[in-house]
């Protein structure tokens, strides 16, 4: 990446990446952020892609390469650089198509220039709030976070979803109406009609000093300025009564947010309810074609209280909360050469194999924001997030219906027991599942009393082998398990031909292989039902137990609903033997947070597969068959097999590299389970000896791929 100086040159530059970018609003581009250059010093920064070459490497540049600005103040005398001093927000603009991986190198190299050329030693980092833009996305903060920055001040502001607002309390309804009563009015201050700018802002500034002891950031003259500069973004909307102001407040309006600024009532508007008529004015008609309207920002002197009055008084608007958080980065050699690997990464520097706190903390705010949502909202199971998050999943994989339940045992087990009752199968009819499985499939065909048949897998692919498959029918062969294994999609149209030739139903258990597709379909859609665990470790990962069915058959969704809430609709006589597997709201408002992000991070993990598929070259590791052209994995493990998998684990491990093994134990035996193990299986006891699976996952570097394979090519051993 190469840094460059914001300059006066570059201005329309700038300002047109800003419009065409992720994230960016009017407030950041140069017209505005330059109204009090005088004020602070600006050392804003350009940052295109590619590597300095030659003396002109900071020569001038247009739009070509550009993949991010990044606005900001320089405060010498602290030695801390502000993004951006005097703004609500002013955190990295990035361009639509940027990767997260590109995201830390950009961080890093400003982070490195301003070290650098002015010496800074700290960064203040003031994130752009996620309702700004179309795209919601965490990169930036996942990039703080392997800057080890630390959380300055916490602001939360009260924004109205105005697509899908909630309740509007009665006490600012009655308000509003005793505004209309005594003769208040509404009125747009037109930017050149410097008398009303002129009272409001002396109304502003009495309330500011008697309420609050502080005054307005910008100067009458300075919003008449801004106000003649964005006529269209920038507006004045005052509350009248008999030609005097009693209130009043100022609006930016960006690309999806109106976010109102300098809110001020005179005495009589707050007896009369002034602001209640204007807010539900801004509400429902003024702004109704946005996404939001954010009431700005609520805070306590000390910057991490908050200010709790203030916050019900615009909830009963019908908000909702929206952090606007402050962070510090040191800008230590050491802080910023852990954010990316790339070129940085020392020997020791350990490579787990899956880290859940680094997953998760690449979609901050936005999964604090969902968990603090649930939270006040009162209702925790089968609420409004689960129907929301059943809706999203069921469009997402294709199917008509999507049914959330506690675990994603339960998902099989009721899955299984809903088919067997609408089919009248018996107790002891057979289900054709791999052999190569997690024991909770197996217990799961146990729990719905039907007789699980082992089916061995594939020693290429480590899926269900089709022709053995066809082996196992019997006159009691009811149904067919496809486990679609480590992110790779079993022979789902040779194996649903088969089974739709014999009268079988299917079955697709996708845990490892969320977003996986098989012939331009998503997994989930493959099959009479898909069962799915959301397990915290998986490519679609909860923070804690949840899983789903998705079917297109009502009949079946509907029996499973039952089946799931103790067999029967609640307050009504059970229709069949149910259990309690009830979907908690809290793990699915974090699923629906990161579901945008699935297809994303799978091709990632297919970029880094290939870098192992493509590396590893030691005659002691076998890769798994490339897949095919009807296959997309999702790659949930690279699993890899050697004949001495114990040596060749601890040898990685010695030197930093975090493996795992899926599954070291057979789960249909030698107990408790025993009479599951009817016979030999010898492609299945192989892969249980030599599978062990790679680190992947969407936040690894190339470079850390590359560390891994150049081990893996090292290792021998004496067999």
């Amino acid at each position: 990446m190469i840094v460059v100086p914001y300059a006066l040159s570059y201005k329309e530059i700038w300002d047109s990446f800003v419009v065409d970018s992720k994230n960016g609003t009017f407030l950041l581009m140069r017209d505005y952020m330059d109204y009090h250059a005088d004020r602070f010093f600006d050392c804003s920064l350009l940052v295109y892609e590619g590597e300095p070459e030659g003396a002109d490497a900071m020569g001038p540049r247009g739009r070509d390469g550009l993949k991010a600005v990044f606005p900001a103040n320089w405060v010498e005398e602290e030695r801390t650089v502000y993004s951006h001093r005097g703004l609500t927000y002013g955190g990295l603009i990035v361009d639509p198509e940027i990767t997260q991986m590109e995201v830390l190198v950009v961080m890093q190299k400003v982070m490195q220039y301003y070290r650098d050329m002015l010496q800074a030693t700290t960064l203040v980092y003031k994130p752009i709030p996620y309702i700004y833009s179309p795209y919601p996305s965490g990169e930036d903060l996942f990039a703080l976070y392997r800057g080890g920055a630390r959380l300055l001040t916490r602001n939360v502001s009260s924004v109205v979803a105005l697509r899908n607002p909630l309740r509007l309390h009665t006490l600012r309804r009655r308000q509003a109406r005793k505004a209309l009563d005594h003769n208040f009015y509404i009125e747009l201050v037109p930017s050149n009609d410097t008398q009303d700018i002129h009272a409001y802002w002396t109304l502003l500034s009495e309330v500011l000093e008697e309420h609050h002891g502080a005054h307005p950031v910008h100067s009458e003259e300075e919003m008449t300025l801004l106000m003649n500069r964005f006529p269209r973004e920038i507006k004045l909307f005052i509350v009248k009564h008999e030609e005097h102001i009693v209130a009043g407040c100022v609006v930016f309006v960006t690309r999806q947010v109106a976010h109102i600024q300098y809110i001020a009532s005179g005495q009589e508007g707050r007896k009369y309810g002034a602001l209640d008529l204007l807010f539900r004015h801004l509400i429902n008609e003024r702004f109704r074609q946005m996404e939001y309207l954010d009431f700005g920002r609520s805070m306590a002197p000390d910057g991490i209280s908050l200010n709790q009055g203030l916050i019900f008084q615009k909830e009963g608007f019908g908000a909702r909360t929206v952090c606007y958080d402050t962070y510090e980065v040191a800008l230590t050699d050491e802080a910023i050469e852990t954010m990316t690997d790339a070129g940085t990464e020392k020997e020791d520097t350990i490579i787990r194999y899956a880290d859940l706190r680094a997953t998760n903390d690449s979609f901050a705010p936005r999964l604090t924001q969902a968990m603090e949502h649930v939270m006040i909202s009162g209702s925790y199971l089968q609420g409004a997030c689960v129907k929301d998050f059943e809706q999203k999943f069921a469009q997402y994989c294709g199917a008509q219906h999507c049914v959330m339940v506690a675990n994603g045992m339960d998902a099989m087990s009721l899955t299984l027991r809903a088919l067997k009752t609408l089919g009248q199968w018996q107790d002891g009819d057979e289900v054709i599942v791999p052999a190569n499985v997690h024991r909770a499939t197996l217990l799961a065909i146990d729990e719905a009393r039907l007789t699980p048949v082992l089916c061995e897998p594939s020693l290429q692919d480590y899926l269900l082998d089709v022709e053995y498959m066809k082996r196992l029918l019997t006159e009691r062969t009811r149904a067919v398990v496809a486990v679609h294994l480590f992110g790779r999609v079993c022979q789902m149209d040779s194996i649903g031909s088969w089974a739709a030739e014999h009268g079988l139903r299917l079955v697709e258990e996708g845990s490892h292989a969320h977003g996986a597709q098989y012939l331009g379909q998503y997994v989930g859609h493959l099959a009479d039902a898909a069962t799915f665990s959301f397990h915290p470790s998986l490519n679609l990962g909860a923070l804690g137990d949840a899983g789903c069915v998705t079917t297109d058959d009502p009949q079946l969704a509907t029996t499973l609903r039952q089946m799931a809430d103790y067999g029967g609709e609640p307050h009504a006589e059970s229709r069949y033997r149910g259990i309690s597997s009830h979907a908690d709201e809290l793990q699915a408002a974090v699923l629906g947070v990161k579901l945008p992000r699935l297809d994303a991070d799978n091709e990632r993990r297919r970029q880094l597969a290939n870098l192992y598929a493509e590396g590893i070259q030691n005659p002691l590791v076998t890769i798994p068959t490339l897949p095919s052209r009807a296959e997309l994995p999702a790659y949930y493990g690279f699993s890899v097999r050697c004949p001495a998998r114990e040596q060749l684990q601890q040898f990685l491990l010695e030197r930093g590299i975090q493996t795992f093994v899926h599954y070291p134990v057979a789960p249909q035996g030698p107990k408790p389970y025993g009479e599951w193990a009817v016979r030999r299986m010898p492609i299945t006891e192989r892969l249980l000896r030599e599978v062990l699976s790679l680190p992947i996952g969407p936040l690894m570097t190339d470079d850390q791929v590359r560390r891994i394979v150049k081990a893996l090519n090292e290792f021998n051993a004496d067999l």
